[in-house]
């Protein structure tokens, strides 16, 4: 039983499309790094600079003992859409740069039934 399910397991786990989403996710993270530090050290701080503010420090709410930090938030937000924003730009080139694969060859298609069965008929009544 348990050898079974540990052979099920693993060529569950070595199928080609399991290992390439690991690699993606790997890679992904790595990537989402590097965007989260573009935007935490350079692109913030510049932000900031122009209103002379820092935005996570902007709106401060304070709710009884509970302080609600909607700056932030809304640091989070941009920061989410520049990650997005910058995955879409690198799959738009990586889409570019990708060489078009070889359409596959298409299959003949297949006569339907009824166009065979009157081949047969007109072929018949030739005879």
């Amino acid at each position: 039983m348990i050898g079974k399910f540990v052979s099920e397991f693993k060529a569950f786990a070595m199928k080609g499309n399991v290992l390439d989403m690991a690699v993606g996710v790997v890679i992904g993270a790595a990537f989402g790094k590097i965007v989260a530090s573009l935007v935490d050290n350079i692109m913030m701080p510049l932000i900031g600079a122009m209103g002379k503010v820092e935005v996570a420090d902007l709106w401060k709410i304070q709710v009884g003992a509970a302080e609600l930090k909607l700056g932030a938030f809304t640091q989070t937000v941009i920061d989410f859409l520049i990650v997005a924003f910058a995955i879409f730009m690198a799959l738009k080139v990586i889409n570019r740069m990708k060489k078009d694969e070889p359409a596959a060859a298409a299959e003949p298609e297949k006569t339907p039934e009824d166009i065979v069965l009157l081949r047969e008929i007109r072929d018949s009544l030739k005879k």
